[in-house]
């Protein structure tokens, strides 16, 4: 379960300073189709798409892109169309703690456990928290693997290194934060 905004684009990094890696891609998702808007400023990695599809995974969109993501971010990464965990109306609250709102379980973390109904599931996202992970753990029987990416550097070797080594592991509730 892959976010989009953290992970694959890394809007938190210095604003005229591109990653290393990364392209820029001028969008015009839902909500930037105003011609008076500026397109939205997206950077993504094309590695990121092999390395994704080299997991031992299933993956699945799990960001407020939902369809779009297939539409907009897949093709510049090569990845194919992905299914999309489908988010409850009027849910989308801004719970992150880079909102800097009260600490609370994360909107998205709720519908993920329903999502996976016990199967074992890894979420790459830039809003976990201690606070998600201890929700998965008394709400979620399966293997849950709970993977923080900052969102000024994006995935890098090491988040798909342990990653992996996650999927060849049989820990139940593996913590990883960087």
């Amino acid at each position: 379960m892959i976010d989009v905004d953290g992970p694959l684009n890394p809007w938190a990094a210095k604003p005229h300073r591109r990653p290393e890696g990364y392209q820029t891609h001028r969008m015009r998702p839902s909500g930037w189709e105003q011609p008076w808007q500026k397109p939205l400023r997206v950077w993504l990695n094309p590695n990121h798409g092999p390395a994704l599809l080299a997991l031992p995974f299933d993956l699945v969109w799990c960001t407020t892109w939902a369809h779009e993501a297939n539409e907009w971010i897949g093709p510049h990464l090569g990845l194919p169309a992905l299914p999309v965990i489908e988010w409850p109306e009027g849910q989308q609250e801004p719970t992150s703690p880079y909102w800097k709102s009260e600490p609370r379980v994360f909107w998205k973390t709720e519908p993920i456990v329903r999502y996976a109904a016990g199967r074992s599931f890894a979420w790459i996202d830039d809003d976990i928290t201690d606070l998600d992970r201890d929700f998965v753990a008394e709400h979620h029987t399966g293997r849950a693997l709970l993977h923080h990416v900052d969102p000024r550097k994006g995935l890098l070797e090491e988040d798909f290194r342990a990653l992996a080594a996650w999927a060849s592991s049989g820990s139940i509730h593996h913590k990883v934060s960087n």
